[in-house]
């Protein structure tokens, strides 16, 4: 049946198998969500309107009699077990296994449109399919001892990072939920937290320009013209308080209006408004010659590309950010700075200038942050005078 009372952001809702017995009802989730105008409710099949009607339907049959099968051994050999108990044999017999799992994982990421976090975390579960060596995983056997190896596998073999490591462990541990919150599995045998495996996020490392830097980069001559223009979209990143560059080579003419800058994160959605600094204004000016229309693009990156193709759109951002970071590095080369110059470290920069001449809350609005704490943990990385300070008390005698 479709399940109604748990419609996600797209309108879909999820198709789950009912289990009654004395009046008491469970549901199980088979991890397929459909349109209610996809559902024939009368004959509880998915309708011929949906593009992969047929083999879902196929799928659901053959949860459908793998259930009644559990339901038959049931009153053959004991009829008194309540309907919970018979939901947990059903399920476990179902969908005990981690990647079954992991693929309605991604499926739902899809949905999300997440597409860069759906490849990023398929490929890590493709690492973790070859060190297991198999392509089945029953939850049984996803114990303490197999996660440390693995890490150890990732650690010495793979020569993976930390932080990295600990995006593995959250990624099986985000699918291990996932398998818990939809009654797969129990949790008695859950392999994270206090005694088990906890996962420890390392300090990341954010060091940006200092001034001296950023002016060289104002100030650069003798590139091409090409290497000019990625270092143009890394200053108007770094002026308007280290806007990200998805968001930057999605701006267009018409955000402009009245010298401030209107325009929607595409982390968050968030809307911001911003002043127009001087310096960014000269840049932007050298733009004008292409400005075919107010709502045509400022940067001519995506110009040829369909916004509502997300994929597409979210690939191509990855590939102009890569473009532009090669280029980065070349004029870092030239201007000996000694940083890896790259298109997210204009963010880092704006964090290192800032430093703690402005107060929390006002960088809380500069960076568009939801939560103050957000602001602090990151804005540490950059205040160093009270330390600097204290340091210098102790040793200048």
């Amino acid at each position: 049946m479709l399940w109604k009372h748990d419609k996600k952001k797209d309108n879909t809702f999820p198709l789950v198998i009912r289990v009654t017995k004395n009046r008491k009802t469970r549901y199980i989730f088979t991890g397929e969500y459909v349109l209610q105008k996809d559902w024939d409710a009368e004959k509880n099949v998915i309708k011929k309107s949906h593009p992969n009607a047929t083999r879902m339907n196929s799928f659901l049959l053959k949860k459908l009699s793998e259930a009644h099968d559990v339901v038959l051994d049931v009153k053959a050999n004991d009829n008194k077990q309540s309907v919970s108990n018979i939901k947990k044999k059903i399920v476990n017999e179902q969908n005990t296994d981690f990647f079954t799992i992991s693929k309605i994982y991604l499926n739902n990421l899809e949905k999300r449109k997440k597409f860069h976090q759906k490849d990023s975390d398929a490929g890590r579960l493709n690492i973790f399919k070859a060190f297991l060596g198999k392509e089945h995983l029953d939850f049984n056997d996803l114990n303490v001892s197999l996660l440390e190896k693995f890490q150890n596998h990732l650690r010495y073999e793979k020569k993976r990072s930390e932080r990295t490591i600990a995006n593995y462990m959250i990624l099986i541990r985000t699918i291990y939920n996932l398998a818990i919150s939809q009654s797969i599995i129990d949790r008695r045998d859950y392999p994270f937290g206090r005694g088990k495996v906890q996962i420890k996020i390392p300090e990341s490392e954010k060091i940006g320009l200092n001034l001296d830097e950023i002016q060289s980069l104002e100030k650069v001559t003798g590139i091409t013209s090409a290497q000019q223009h990625a270092v143009n979209v890394w200053l108007i990143s770094f002026y308007f308080a280290g806007v990200r560059v998805g968001d930057v080579l999605k701006l267009r003419w018409s955000d402009f209006k009245d010298g401030r800058l209107y325009y929607r994160m595409g982390k968050n959605k968030k809307l911001v408004s911003l002043k127009v600094p001087d310096k960014s204004q000269v840049l932007l000016d050298g733009y004008k010659e292409e400005k075919q229309n107010i709502n045509d693009l400022v940067f001519p990156e995506l110009k040829a590309t369909n916004f509502k193709d997300e994929r597409t759109l979210t690939t191509r951002v990855k590939t102009v950010t890569r473009n532009f970071n090669r280029r980065l590095e070349i004029v870092a080369g030239k201007l000996e700075i000694d940083k890896k110059l790259s298109m997210h470290i204009a963010r880092h920069s704006f964090g290192n200038i800032s430093g703690d001449k402005i107060p929390i809350q006002m960088l809380q609005k500069l960076y568009r942050h939801s939560s103050i704490t957000t602001t602090v943990n990151y804005q540490q990385n950059f205040m160093h005078k009270e330390t600097d300070d204290a340091l210098d008390k102790v040793i200048n005698f």
